[in-house]
């Protein structure tokens, strides 16, 4: 099985202020190449056993394949739930020009 190049991965946090100190801190050390973040959204979920309800901001952070083990840890550490989200999704196609810039981007400094 061969893997994407490039992924986007996908988390959520409870408060935009924690969204966008993970999303510039994930840019600015160079693991990913931007970072969207959207909301306020309404999540639903089940957590110990039972059903809950939450106001949340979503993260969408661009980076290229090479790079998701680095950003899945650094993620781990600056991500304040138990359990956190982190789900990669495959770019299946993208411009070439934005392709480049991902891959320049994303590249360990």
């Amino acid at each position: 099985m061969s893997f994407p190049s490039y992924v986007v991965v996908v988390t959520s946090v409870a408060d935009r202020e924690t969204a966008e100190r993970i999303a510039e801190t994930l840019v600015t050390e160079r693991l990913a190449a931007c970072a969207q973040v959207l909301g306020p959204q309404a999540s639903i979920y089940r957590w110990n056993g039972r059903v809950e309800r939450a106001t949340e901001w979503r993260l969408e952070v661009k980076t290229a394949s090479a790079r998701l083990t680095a950003l899945e840890r650094r993620l781990l550490e600056l991500h304040p739930y138990d359990v956190p989200e982190c789900v990669a999704l495959p770019i299946i196609h993208g411009s070439d020009a934005y392709l480049r810039w991902l891959a320049e981007e994303s590249e360990s400094a």
